[in-house]
């Protein structure tokens, strides 16, 4: 990057200087003309107004008309004059005699400057002229009577001197304020240039976008969340990592400006910016959300201007951990098989106190079949013996809620060649086992099958129930994560499914009618670990 050849405060004074210059030379040029032409005019129509006033006046127009005596009209043009503050009003007849004039003894004469023809012919105009008073800015305005007979004309002036001076004053006002306007715009271009430098910590616009760079680089490079805040604790950064954990728990107003103390709650980096000690890997919990949490200070020239906190969402770590390992699914199937285990031998226990032994044997013969008949099938079928072990305790849970688990397959299950597959599987059945006996829950059918079928290294699993069924609504919005019409906090389990599904370069299909109960059907990839035997 090429290094500028001014320093920033030379260019921002320069550049600021020229522009409030530039922009006051044209607007002195522009208004210089706009108010000249402006003060032109209004004296133009102050002269008209004055003109029309006398014009319409029943004493001019009797005077004029003869019914009333023509001396009148000295006196009443000499009031108008002296209230109107113009140079003369003379009113004259149709021969252009004047009947009034600030100079009495030209009273009776005829008007001079031959401009009054048009006024005499019974239109208004103005016009600049010489007469009698020197050069003058003159509007004429003619006389009607009361049958509109044309019966003379009414002329006012205004020096030209006057308006000139006017015109001057105005031009005088614009041009000290142009100055004062070019001191205050340089003066304020040193001041701003010195406090931007100050803000900047000296630093040049080289450096500055340097900095830009290698934190844009650093934002867009990682993926944890990223807060930064100034020396006042308010939030100056915040990366969309950061953006959307926190929107997870429950905090999605923009933050930039805001105090972090107020925004986040509990929050330490307030304390890092007093202390200026750096804290690493602490838990911070948010409304349920657990981050791991990295905050240092950050030092310009061994001052603290701020501080920058990363994290990470230890609770979803955590969370996918287990449902990618399959402990969560592993811990409640045994939990299943252990009450399940419990409650037979509570039965068992209370037919020896009864001394019902031949019930008894009738009772653990039915257990020896039932558990014979579906340990027999699993082991037979399913050789993979964690998935094996995960399909008994589902079976045992699904009689602990009160339905009725059919598990079937036409061909063998052989193991699979990666065993990582395994854990996806139990990710995949288990979910949709969990979610059809949700769906049987009020059916008054409680059944869901199970059904296995492998070949041409695929497995196919379908998972039938008869419960309530999917509305057509939202079949294509299930699979999103956190959508659920049970209530908060659920929504994740088809979502697994489908993450599942997308690692293994698996398809999913859904059958499903309101009140005809639900078909989940996946088809994955399966490479057994040896021919099945």
């Amino acid at each position: 990057m090429k290094k500028g050849k001014w320093s920033l405060q030379t260019t921002i004074t320069i550049f600021v200087c020229a522009v409030v210059a530039l922009s006051l030379l044209m607007t002195d040029l522009l208004i210089s003309q706009t108010v000249a032409e402006s003060i032109e005019d209004s004296q133009a129509e102050k002269a008209g107004n004055a003109a029309r006033m006398v014009a319409h006046s029943p004493l001019v127009i009797e005077a004029l008309s003869g019914r009333r005596d023509e001396r009148e009209i000295q006196k009443f043009a000499s009031n108008i004059q002296s209230v109107t503050n113009v140079e003369f009003v003379v009113v004259m007849d149709m021969e252009g005699i004047r009947k009034s004039h600030p100079d009495p003894n030209k009273v009776g004469k005829k008007f001079v400057g031959g401009d009054e023809k048009a006024a005499l012919a019974g239109k208004e105009h103005v016009s600049i002229s010489k007469g009698t008073l020197g050069h003058s800015l003159r509007s004429f305005t003619p006389v009607f009577d009361e049958d509109g007979q044309q019966v003379g004309a009414v002329a006012v002036g205004i020096s030209l001197e006057k308006v000139n001076e006017a015109v001057e004053r105005s031009r005088r006002d614009i041009y000290v304020g142009t100055i004062f306007g070019i001191i205050t715009g340089i003066a304020g271009a040193v001041i701003l240039a010195k406090y931007i430098k100050k803000i900047l910590f000296g630093l040049e616009p080289i450096a500055i976008a340097k900095l830009l760079e290698e934190r844009s680089a650093m934002l867009h490079s990682v993926r944890e969340g990223i807060i930064a805040v100034d020396q006042d604790s308010k939030i100056t950064l915040i990366n969309k990592a950061a953006l959307v954990l926190l929107k997870k728990a429950g905090l999605d107003e923009n933050p930039m400006g805001k105090k972090i103390d107020a925004y986040m709650v509990p929050s330490r980096l307030s304390r890092v910016l007093q202390t200026g000690q750096a804290e690493f890997d602490e838990e911070q919990h948010i409304k349920g959300v657990t981050l791991l949490v990295n905050r240092v200070p950050v030092l310009v020239e061994n001052n603290i201007v701020g501080a920058v906190a990363t994290f990470r969402d230890k609770t979803e770590i955590s969370q996918l951990a287990e449902q990618l390992t399959g402990v969560q699914l592993y811990a409640e199937a045994l939990r299943a098989q252990s009450h399940e285990f419990m409650n037979k031998l509570h039965v068992i226990l209370g037919m020896v106190h009864m001394r019902h032994y031949d019930l008894l044997a009738d009772y653990i013969s039915e257990i020896a079949d039932h558990s014979k008949n579906e340990i027999g099938f699993i082991a037979r079928k399913i050789k993979d013996p964690v998935l094996a072990g995960f399909l008994v305790g589902k079976l045992s849970y699904a009689r602990e809620v009160g339905a009725k688990l059919i598990l079937s397959s036409e061909y063998q299950l052989p193991e699979p060649e990666n065993a990582s597959i395994t854990h996806e599987l139990i990710t995949i059945i288990g979910n949709l086992i969990d979610n059809a006996l949700e769906a049987v829950e009020k059916s008054p059918s409680k059944q869901i099958e199970v059904e296995f079928d492998f070949g041409d290294e695929i497995l196919t699993v379908e998972v039938k129930d008869t419960g309530i069924g999917i509305a057509e609504e939202i079949q294509n919005h299930i699979l999103e994560k956190g959508f659920s019409t049970k209530g908060d906090d659920r929504g994740f389990g088809l979502y697994l499914v489908n993450e599942s599904l997308k690692k293994l370069g698996g398809e999913l299909d859904i059958s499903s009618k309101k009140g005809r109960g639900t078909t989940f059907a996946v088809y994955i990839p399966y490479k057994s670990k040896g021919d099945a035997k």
